[in-house]
């Protein structure tokens, strides 16, 4: 037991493992953790909520409607 404690304790105080945080560089992260443009394309897609609606808007179009079905829904709204 006393040996995996070790081990443990050698990991979890790995110098530089965690980046300090502070008014010099959190702008820097911030950016670091936003998405980037080419991340964020499919939120330009009119996706829409409604199958019946898609079918719609679909048929005006004259285009193919792309259906994303999973076990439960989407946006989480079961």
């Amino acid at each position: 037991m006393l040996r995996y404690l070790t081990l443990l304790v050698a990991f979890g105080t790995h110098a530089g493992a965690t980046p300090e945080v502070d008014s010099n560089n959190l702008a820097r992260l911030h950016a670091l953790m936003q998405p980037t443009a080419e991340e964020t394309r499919w939120l330009q897609i009119p996706w829409r909520t409604s199958l019946w609606q898609a079918r719609i808007d679909a048929a005006a179009a004259g285009k193919p409607i792309y259906l994303w079905e999973m076990d439960g829904h989407p946006l989480g709204c079961t």
